[in-house]
């Protein structure tokens, strides 16, 4: 039976497809990538900092760590916040100078191209930028989900950014929305703080999942940079060991061996706006800060 001949209306709609399918390529072409940010002679490696319950110590690890990598690692670090409640910023406000813009914008216009870098702010620490506090990215969170490719949105803003910087370090939502995706597919690698707490090593076990779903699916190259203890109070010897030992058996070396102490310090330099160092640098939250980006900066160089 010979094969029936295209109807004559379809042929031609696909005809008028393509033509106009050309004609918008062409516009784009036109137009060009909107950031005419030039392309820098590094590439960052990315580290999402998350974890799915909150009251971890997720932001203070994000800040210090961050800024520890910048003061005493020579690195050029990039913090950037996605969580919606700006904490970052609250953290480190006196160090920010003013300048940047929303993060949202970007994360939002729908025509690309535009990198996160053009809306960074400098700090008074050498080598650290931040992007500003923005509550707007609660309504971006759910502009998200509308969007064609939503997961990787983030992951393309840094594509020229990311040339211009050693590290960038993002601070994710506690939860596992749209933003913290965008985060996981955008990383490298993730930490994973964890207060010693039966409801915290619940959140590592959903948030791992997830991380191995989105290697799976969406980026291949993501991969455990290590969980940290965080809030350890040392006067609760047996409860400590046991989450120690509870994670050690389920993830082993992923565990690192660092820890964060409950410090009254990491507290108040927080409500003061500054980072531990610049705040307290001789408390014992600060060594422990400079350990764990020790563990960091040598985990990269291996």
């Amino acid at each position: 039976t010979p094969s029936p001949l295209p109807h004559p209306q379809s042929s031609h709609m696909r005809s008028l497809l393509k033509s106009g399918i050309r004609r918008i390529a062409g516009a784009e072409e036109a137009e060009g990538p909107r950031s005419t940010l030039p392309r820098g002679n590094k590439n960052a490696t990315i580290i999402a900092i998350a974890a799915q319950k909150g009251g971890v110590g997720k932001t203070t690890t994000a800040v210090n760590l961050s800024s520890a990598l910048a003061r005493f690692h020579g690195l050029k670090v990039l913090l950037v916040d996605v969580d919606p409640q700006g904490h970052v910023y609250t953290a480190i406000k006196k160090q920010v100078h003013p300048g940047g813009g929303a993060l949202s914008s970007i994360l939002t216009d729908e025509r690309g191209g535009r990198e996160v870098m053009e809306i960074t702010a400098n700090t008074a620490v050498p080598d650290l930028d931040v992007t500003p506090c923005d509550p707007r990215l609660s309504g971006a969170e759910d502009l998200l989900g509308t969007r064609i490719g939503k997961e990787f949105i983030l992951r393309d803003a840094l594509a020229t950014t990311r040339t211009h910087y050693d590290i960038i370090v993002i601070d994710c939502p506690p939860n596992l929305g749209n933003l913290t995706v965008n985060a996981l597919v955008a990383a490298d690698l993730v930490l994973v703080p964890c207060d010693p707490s039966p409801l915290a090593v619940n959140g590592v076990d959903a948030l791992v999942g997830t991380v191995s779903t989105i290697a799976g699916r969406l980026n291949p190259e993501i991969d455990l940079l290590g969980l940290v203890l965080t809030r350890v109070d040392g006067r609760n010897t047996t409860v400590n060991n046991a989450v120690r030992e509870q994670l050690t058996a389920a993830y082993g070396e992923v565990l690192l061996p660092v820890h964060i102490g409950i410090n009254s310090s990491l507290t108040q330099a927080q409500q003061n706006g500054m980072d531990i160092f610049e705040h307290d640098p001789n408390c014992r939250g600060a060594g422990q800060y400079t350990a764990l980006a020790d563990c960091v900066a040598e985990h990269l160089k291996g």
